[in-house]
C-alpha cells in the first residue's frame, strides 16, 4: 500500500483561512467538476481520479477501504514492495507502525496496547480535522482527504492542485498491482483445481475459461462505476451509489460473509493437512477422545487467536505478502512430483460428468473471487489507465496456474483425487513435504487478515463510551474466531464448503452485483452491447449460483447424515 499522517499538511495551507473557506466552497466546486467531467467518460481522458471528501466514507462500514487493503496481501507500510497508498499513510494508526528502527520487543509488545484510542484527547490529536461530535471507531486509519479550495483560484489551477494531491496518494505501480491481484485471486482455491476436474470432467474445464472472461469484464465495469462519481473508492461505495444505503449494507454483509467463510476454510485446511502429516495424533481429555482432525483444528485456533488481537499486523503483512510465492511454490512442487519424481500418470476421468458440474461450477467460480479488492487496487494505481491491463495480466496468470495445476493434478491422481491435491501427494518425497508445509504455514498468516475487516466493521457498532477499553474488541475477535472453529467442525468438508462459497457468494460478488450496479449507476449512458452483456452475465451468475448452491448444500447434508 512513504508518507505518514503528518503528511496532512499536503492538503492544507499555512494560512488558516483556507480551511475555513473550504467548507463553504467544497459543494459548489464538486458540482462544477462533476458537470464538466462527463461521468464515467473521465476515465478515458487519462487524467487520474481526484480524491474528494464525500458522504460515502461516513456510512457503515467506514473501515472497509483500509481493512481490505490489509487483507489483499499488501506488505508493511515501511517497504515499497506491494505497497499501496492507503497503508503508507497509516503511520501510528491501528495496524501500521513501521518496522523501521523497531525492535522485536516493540512489535510483540503491541499485544498489550489498546486496540483503540483510550482517551478522547488521543482521538482529537490523531484526527484534528474531524469534529469531536463526529462518530469515530477503530477503523479510522487515514486522515480525511480535504481538497484545497480557494475561491480565488482559477479552475485550471484548482485542477492542477487536485492532481498533485491525487499523485501523492497513488503509489502502486503496474507490477505491484499485478502481484496484488494475483495474490488475491490465487489463494487456497488452487488446491481444489484437480478436484474440480474430477467432479466436472475434462470438458467441464471450459467453465473456468468462461468465468475468467466474464470476471474480467465485470472488473472493467467496476472501474466505470468508480469513475462515474467523485468519492467512490470501494465496492460498498459502488453499492451505495447504485442502491443507496441499503445497497451498501447488503453488499458489505455479503463481502464479509465471504471473508468469514475463508476463515472457516483455513481451519479445515490446516486440520486436513496436519492430520495427514501426523495421522496418529490424538488427545484424551475427561473421557473424550479427540482424533487428529479435532486436535489440529483446536490447535490451529489457539495459534491464530492471538494474532487476531494484534494492534500491529506488520509481522503478518511481511509474511502474507509472499502469498504469490507460496502459490507458485506449491504448484511447482506438484509439477516436480509428476515430471521429475515420475510418480506416474493415470488415464482416468470422463469427458463430461453432468452430475458433478454444479460442484465444479462453485470450485471454478471461487477461483475468481477477487472483486472485493479490485476497487482498492484501482484506487492505489499511479496510472489508473493501467487498470484493465493489470486485470488482464492477473487473470491470465491465475488462469494458467489454475489450468496447469488442474491438468497435472488429475493426471497424477485420477479418480482418487481429494479436495486438496496436497493430501494425495506421496509423503516420502521432499517436494511433497515442501508443498504440504507451505500450505500449512500460509493460511496461519492470513487468518487474522481475513478476520480483521469483519472485526473492524463490528467494532464500529460499539457505543462510543465503550471504545475506551479494548476489552470489547478482544471479545468480538475471540467470538468470531471461535465461531469459525465451530463451523469448521460442523462442516469439515473443504471442497464442498469451497463450492458453496463459490456458488452462493462469489457468483453474486463477481458477476451479479457488478452488472446491476453498473446499470443502475450509468443508466442511459450504457450502450446496448453493455446492457446485453450485463443481462447475460446476471443470468449466468444467478443460474450458476442456484445450481451450485443447491448441489453443495445437498451433498453437505448427505455427508452429515
Amino acid at each position: 500500500m512513504k508518507s505518514s499522517i503528518s503528511d496532512r499538511n499536503l492538503f492544507s495551507d499555512s494560512d488558516d483561512d483556507v480551511v475555513d473557506e473550504e467548507a463553504s466552497s467544497v459543494h459548489a466546486a464538486e458540482e462544477d467538476e462533476e458537470e464538466d467531467s462527463g461521468g464515467s467518460d473521465a476515465s478515458s481522458t487519462g487524467s487520474p481520479r481526484r480524491s474528494r471528501l464525500s458522504s460515502y466514507s461516513t456510512n457503515w462500514p467506514q473501515s472497509y477501504r483500509q481493512s481490505i487493503d490489509i487483507y489483499s496481501g499488501v506488505a508493511s507500510p515501511s517497504i515499497a514492495f506491494l505497497a499501496t497508498p492507503s497503508l503508507t499513510r497509516l503511520g501510528s494508526s491501528f495496524i501500521s507502525s513501521s518496522f523501521r528502527g523497531r525492535h522485536a520487543s516493540d512489535v510483540f509488545g503491541s499485544l498489550f496496547k489498546p486496540l483503540l484510542p483510550t482517551r478522547p484527547e488521543d482521538e482529537q490529536q490523531l484526527w484534528p480535522e474531524i469534529s469531536n461530535q463526529q462518530r469515530k471507531s477503530s477503523h479510522s486509519l487515514l486522515p480525511p482527504t480535504i481538497p484545497i479550495r480557494r475561491p480565488s483560484l482559477k479552475k485550471k489551477e484548482h485542477e492542477d492542485d487536485q492532481e498533485k494531491v491525487s499523485v501523492a496518494t497513488r503509489q502502486c505501480t503496474y507490477g505491484q498491482a499485478v502481484i496484488n491481484g494475483v495474490n488475491v485471486l490465487c489463494g487456497v482455491g488452487i488446491l481444489s483445481a484437480p478436484y474440480a476436474v474430477k467432479e466436472g470432467g475434462w470438458m467441464g474445464m471450459s467453465i473456468l475459461f468462461i468465468y475468467a472472461a466474464l470476471a474480467f469484464y465485470t472488473g472493467t465495469l467496476m472501474r466505470r462505476c468508480l469513475d462515474s462519481r467523485p468519492g467512490l473508492e470501494t465496492y460498498p461505495d459502488i453499492g451505495q451509489a447504485a442502491f443507496g444505503t441499503p445497497g451498501r449494507i447488503i453488499l458489505s454483509i455479503i463481502l464479509y460473509l465471504e471473508l468469514y467463510a475463508c476463515c472457516v476454510e483455513h481451519i479445515i485446511l490446516e486440520s486436513d493437512n496436519m492430520s495427514s502429516l501426523f495421522p496418529n495424533a490424538h488427545l484424551d481429555i475427561g473421557g473424550m477422545h479427540l482424533n487428529s482432525h479435532l486436535v489440529f483444528a483446536f490447535l490451529t485456533t489457539l495459534i491464530v487467536l492471538p494474532t487476531t488481537w494484534l494492534r500491529d499486523l506488520s509481522v503478518l503483512s511481511y509474511i502474507s505478502a509472499g502469498g504469490v510465492i507460496a502459490t507458485i511454490l506449491v504448484a511447482v512442487c506438484l509439477f516436480w512430483v509428476g515430471l521429475v519424481d515420475q510418480v506416474g500418470f493415470k488415464n482416468e476421468g470422463s469427458s463430461l460428468n453432468l452430475s458433478g458440474i454444479p460442484i465444479a461450477i462453485g470450485l471454478y467460480g471461487y477461483a475468481y473471487s477477487g472483486h472485493a479488492v479490485f476497487p482498492n487496487i484501482y484506487s492505489s494505481l499511479k496510472k489508473p489507465n493501467d487498470f484493465p491491463a493489470v486485470l488482464l495480466t492477473s487473470f491470465v496468470i491465475c488462469t494458467l496456474l489454475f489450468t496447469g495445476v488442474a491438468v497435472i493434478g488429475f493426471f497424477l491422481f485420477g479418480e482418487s483425487t481429494q479436495s486438496q491435491f496436497t493430501l494425495n501427494m506421496p509423503q516420502g518425497l521432499m517436494a511433497s513435504k515442501v508443498a504440504v508445509w507451505t500450505t500449512v504455514v500460509n493460511p496461519l498468516t492470513k487468518y487474522a487478515l481475513c478476520l480483521t475487516p469483519m472485526a473492524l466493521s463490528l467494532e464500529e457498532l460499539i457505543p462510543r463510551d465503550n471504545l475506551k477499553s479494548h476489552f470489547y474488541s478482544i471479545i468480538i475477535r475471540t467470538a468470531l474466531t471461535l465461531s469459525t472453529l465451530f463451523v469448521a467442525l460442523a462442516v469439515p468438508f473443504f471442497g464442498l464448503v469451497m463450492a458453496l462459497i463459490g456458488s452462493l457468494l462469489t457468483m453474486l460478488v463477481s458477476f451479479v452485483f457488478p452488472c446491476i450496479c453498473f446499470l443502475s449507476i450509468i443508466r442511459g449512458k450504457a450502450t446496448q452491447t453493455q446492457v446485453a452483456m450485463c443481462i447475460l452475465i446476471v443470468l449466468v451468475g444467478l443460474t450458476s449460483s442456484a445450481l451450485g448452491t443447491f448441489s453443495a448444500v445437498s451433498k453437505i447434508i448427505n455427508n452429515l447424515l
